[in-house]
């Protein structure tokens, strides 16, 4: 991972939703749950290898070519994320449903 800063603080957010889940809940099996849940989240977005997935969901089963991994590392800091309409249609449906999913638990 390039930017370990960034997992640092999503991290210690991570951390503070967990103490806020266990304030208002008392209980440590829901705390539980949001450490697994906000741990997954985190490992979803900050540490997959973008080289392969900052390309058009059709070319994910492919494998990263020489050519890409080049075009890849010399795009500026602000174009590492390409705009891919159904990437963001994917994402938004596995973790809006997670986020859903664990909502109904804590306040249940």
């Amino acid at each position: 991972m390039e930017n370990d800063a960034v997992l640092r603080t999503s991290l210690v957010w991570l951390a503070a939703i967990m103490v806020l889940t266990w304030l208002y809940t008392q209980s440590l099996k829901k705390m539980a749950v949001t450490y697994l849940f906000g741990m997954l989240a985190i490992g979803g977005v900050v540490l997959p290898d973008w080289k392969f997935f900052d390309r058009p969901v059709s070319q994910w089963c492919t494998l990263v070519t020489d050519d890409d991994a080049d075009s890849s590392q010399s795009a500026p800091a602000t174009a590492r994320f390409k705009f891919y309409p159904v990437r963001l249609l994917i994402y938004a449906t596995v973790y809006g449903f997670a986020f859903h999913k664990w909502w109904k638990f804590i306040t249940s």
